[in-house]
């Protein structure tokens, strides 16, 4: 598993980041991202974009006002 803390990046360059580190995982291996706000068009755009990105198992997990716990499964699409 991966883990990313997005918080102290810049807005600008979180999806960026994001998307290398996806590329990065082996098929079977998910992403956990920490971020300030809930992913919706993170996983939106993922959905739309990225074949290998397995929608049905991503969860998400509010555990602060400002911190969510999101999980990106990589599937062998």
């Amino acid at each position: 598993m991966t883990r990313l803390d997005v918080r102290d990046i810049p807005p600008v360059d979180r999806h960026p980041t994001i998307h290398d580190a996806f590329d990065d995982l082996a098929p079977g291996e998910t992403l956990t991202i920490v971020n300030d706000h809930e992913p919706k068009p993170l996983f939106y755009e993922f959905q739309a974009e990225v074949d290998q990105f397995d929608a049905d198992d991503y969860e998400v997990e509010r555990v602060a006002a400002d911190e969510f716990v999101a999980r990106f499964p990589k599937g062998d699409a």
